[in-house]
């Protein structure tokens, strides 16, 4: 064995299964003794697989005709040579590589202090991604959708405020039939994020995604998005950003998140 340090770029190599065996086997017995760093590359290897699982149907669809001829070329004897090769490409293989821009945008806060602007790249996660992402990838988990269940509700806001620096604490949703399930810690673009998720007597899911990763941001409004099968309300006040994530109607959702923002600007 080789008894190098684990590094950063050893981690990013595990969450891709690129290390040799050798590597592979020294970087998990580092992990079972680093618990918040394997905390960590499983939420990385999270977010690869949600993002997969929102975007691989595109893989299906046929590229539209439009698009292909928007995409080619002027024609000259060189570029006709391209623009035939162009249009013998499955549609797969072109939305390939927007899913594979996409997951680069997800792990994009890897690069933090490893290349110069890394910091930078991290930021371009937008809010809504990162929501609908983490809600995409634990909410339909049926043995442990969070880490701390509701009926320990202050042991988690306890660790959840400890982990942000400031008091986070889950709304009551109660009265529009949803109630806390439980909470975790995630990473986001900077730093740690919570979520906390609700359920309602159908088993439909909601999370509230939140971050301190917007100082001096003031924006108050709400706005809406959609990633797939899953609709977001987020908005920014001061340090924090909210999120509110789930596969229910726009309306509904709306009702909720009016809900919730009415709570925190209470407390």
């Amino acid at each position: 064995m080789s008894h190098l340090p684990i590094n950063e770029t050893d981690l990013q190599a595990w969450v891709d299964a690129a290390l040799p065996e050798a590597r592979r086997a020294e970087v998990e017995v580092y992990l079972a003794g680093h618990p918040e760093d394997f905390e960590r590359v499983q939420a990385y290897q999270a977010q690869k697989k949600a993002l997969r699982a929102m975007f691989n149907p595109v893989l299906d669809e046929p590229l539209p005709d439009s698009l292909r001829a928007a995409a080619a070329p002027p024609v000259t004897t060189a570029a006709a040579r391209w623009s035939s090769r162009l249009a013998g490409w499955p549609a797969w293989r072109l939305a390939a590589g927007l899913l594979l821009a996409l997951l680069g945008g997800a792990t994009g806060w890897l690069a933090r202090g490893q290349y110069p602007g890394g910091d930078e790249l991290a930021r371009v996660v937008p809010l809504y991604r990162q929501a609908a992402v983490a809600h995409a990838v634990f909410s339909p988990d049926v043995r442990r959708p969070v880490e701390v269940g509701a009926e320990q509700e202050a042991q988690l806001v306890a660790w959840l405020s400890k982990r942000l620096g400031t008091a986070v604490k889950p709304p009551k949703l109660g009265e529009l039939g949803f109630e806390l399930i439980g909470g975790r810690l995630l990473p986001g673009n900077s730093g740690p994020v919570a979520q906390f998720m609700y359920q309602d007597v159908a088993g439909q899911r909601l999370t509230l995604y939140v971050t301190t990763e917007n100082p001096g941001n003031q924006e108050t409004g709400f706005r809406f998005a959609q990633e797939g099968p899953v609709n977001v309300f987020y908005w920014i006040d001061g340090k924090f950003g909210y999120a509110l994530s789930g596969s229910i109607g726009k309306g509904e959702l709306g009702r909720l998140a009016t809900l919730v923002y009415d709570q925190l600007e209470r407390k």
